[in-house]
């Protein structure tokens, strides 16, 4: 038996990362899952690597509301429910000094990481709602809660993530729908260079990790075995929490 057998989760951004990682967990634990993404040949390869016949795949733009109603009519009409949704598609600019941030790069990240969620809220909650039930996992950032210059725009953003999280468990909390936030530390993972500002090199991976009390960086399996926990029965008690995955970065 799965820790989330007979349950179906829509996870977004799940081509690479952080959401492959947890795309995979989710799969190896019984539960069907539907990867959007807006790269589907990546998101294909994804579904292809992890090997179950449990995956599916649907280009979906986060920021598009039509494309979050199709993800969810696709997930009832495939699997027969919906259960667990994972907002994990997100983006961020280069690193770099604030007054060099673009409006376009301010919009698109707010785009990505906060009406995302909005966006998913209205898609999801009545089919949860319809069902009794579900988790809603948001994937926010150690820095809601440690802002760092030079992504000054990127944390914001998380942090309306993170505030927002909590408000939504409090209005959904007698619905039966739990929402809770990760807030991962920095990522060995394809943004290194757009979080760091330097180029993903083992030397900046290492000087990166000296930063964390727990002496490396955040592997998305921390992550992935973090949401299979909220997502599953173990978890039906928690609600509104950041989660800090982060080896001690917030502290320190």
């Amino acid at each position: 038996m799965g820790r989330l057998d007979g349950k179906v989760a829509l996870i977004t951004g799940g081509a690479s990362g952080f959401g492959a990682a947890m795309s995979e967990r989710f799969s190896q634990e019984g539960c069907k899952v539907l990867i959007g993404d807006l790269n589907e040949s990546a998101a294909k390869a994804t579904a292809d690597k992890i090997g179950s016949s449990n995956i599916k795949v649907r280009k979906m733009d986060v920021t598009q509301e039509a494309d979050w109603k199709a993800a969810v009519e696709s997930c009832v009409k495939d699997f027969g429910r919906l259960d667990i949704v994972v907002n994990n598609a997100g983006w961020t600019y280069k690193n770099k000094p604030t007054l060099e941030v673009t409006v376009e790069e301010y919009t698109k990240t707010f785009d990505a990481n906060v009406k995302s969620i909005f966006l998913s809220i209205g898609a999801v909650v009545p089919q949860l709602k319809k069902q009794g039930g579900g988790s809603i996992i948001n994937i926010s950032s150690v820095g809601a809660m440690r802002p760092r210059p030079n992504l000054i725009w990127y944390t914001a953003s998380k942090g309306a993530v993170s505030n927002a999280t909590q408000g939504l468990a409090v209005e959904y909390g007698p619905d039966n729908i739990r929402v809770n936030a990760i807030c991962p530390a920095l990522s060995g993972t394809g943004l290194f260079e757009q979080f760091s500002g330097k180029s993903n090199t083992e030397e900046n991976l290492h000087k990166a990790a000296g930063n964390i009390p727990l002496g490396r960086l955040t592997n998305p399996m921390d992550v992935a075995n973090t949401a299979l926990f909220l997502a599953s029965d173990e978890a039906q008690y928690i609600t509104g929490v950041d989660l800090q995955v982060d080896g001690g970065r917030n502290v320190f």
